[in-house]
């Protein structure tokens, strides 16, 4: 029976010394772990916004050598990314416009090389609506050369007419398709 409880106190003895031993480094492992907090990434989205506004009407009554005001106003919205924007003036195929009015467009445009009336400038991102007039001093001018006759001659299907598209594409050094004005308008022009 001695032999038993020599061999009996041997096992409890080897299994106290291990119980011991992976609590000493079981307690070790744990001193040596730790854990960093979660770095999260959030993805929104960026946004371009704009309008075209005018507060003048849209029917202007034509008198040789009259003064029309005129003030179409393109904005790009607060908080849009940087872009192209872009103005598309179309003037009336019916009635030669030239022939009864004569306008500038506002300083800061600049004309697109190849594409009749589009006119562009770029944008910096802001935190307030930047409105860019389209008319330069918001003013059309009747010619001093139309005649009784010419406008005689005008209808509702032929009366000239002169009007504004706004447009903006998003401006981006990185992006190598729009490194341009004229890459910005091809994605427009052909979608």
């Amino acid at each position: 029976m001695k032999r038993k409880n020599s061999v009996l106190k041997i096992v409890l003895l080897s299994v106290a010394a291990c119980l011991i031993a992976c609590s000493i480094i079981g307690g070790s492992i744990a001193w040596l772990m730790t854990k960093t907090d979660p770095v999260v990434n959030t993805f929104t989205f960026g946004d371009i916004n704009i309008t075209l506004t005018e507060t003048t009407g849209d029917t202007y009554k034509m008198m040789p050598g009259k003064t029309l005001d005129k003030d179409p106003v393109l904005t790009v919205k607060a908080g849009s990314e940087n872009c192209w924007v872009f103005v598309k003036i179309d003037e009336s195929q019916f009635a030669d416009l030239t022939d009864f009015i004569e306008y500038e467009v506002a300083d800061g445009w600049t004309a697109l090389t190849g594409v009749d009336g589009v006119y562009y400038r770029t944008y910096d991102a802001s935190a307030q609506d930047v409105g860019y007039g389209i008319i330069k001093g918001d003013v059309v001018k009747v010619k001093d050369t139309v005649t009784k006759d010419m406008l005689d001659a005008l209808n509702q299907t032929n009366y000239p007419k002169l009007s504004f598209t706004g447009y903006a594409v998003q401006r981006d050094a990185s992006i190598d398709a729009i490194d341009t004005a004229e890459e910005a308008w091809a994605l427009i022009a052909n979608p």
